[in-house]
């Protein structure tokens, strides 16, 4: 199932306290690109965890390859890249991401 999953990082620009700086997917390629689980890392370093990301949505929606959101596809704001399954479950497991908030 591993080689079904796609991790990846998500950097936006700062918009607002109340909006993340990092996200974090683990996306399910066997089901277009239909999201599993979502981490979100705020600006003061909260780390927020989603095993149901699409509980509140009126429309699902795929998400779009790190090609895409890089090559500006999605909008500007964007940069997006792969990381390992372990990246992403050391966050999931221990809820702390001390890394940079930004792609640069």
């Amino acid at each position: 199932m591993e080689s079904e999953i796609e991790y990846i990082k998500l950097f936006m620009e700062y918009e607002s306290d109340d909006l993340p700086l990092v996200y974090f997917y683990e996306v399910n390629l066997q089901d277009n690109r239909f999201i599993l689980r979502e981490i979100e890392v705020f600006i003061d370093r909260t780390v927020k965890l989603d095993d149901d990301p699409y509980r509140e949505v009126i429309e699902m929606c795929p998400i779009p390859t790190v090609d895409e959101l890089n090559a500006k596809v999605w909008g500007e704001g964007f940069y997006a890249k792969i990381i390992s399954k372990e990246e992403f479950e050391e966050i999931w497991n221990t809820g702390i991401y001390n890394e940079s908030l930004t792609a640069t």
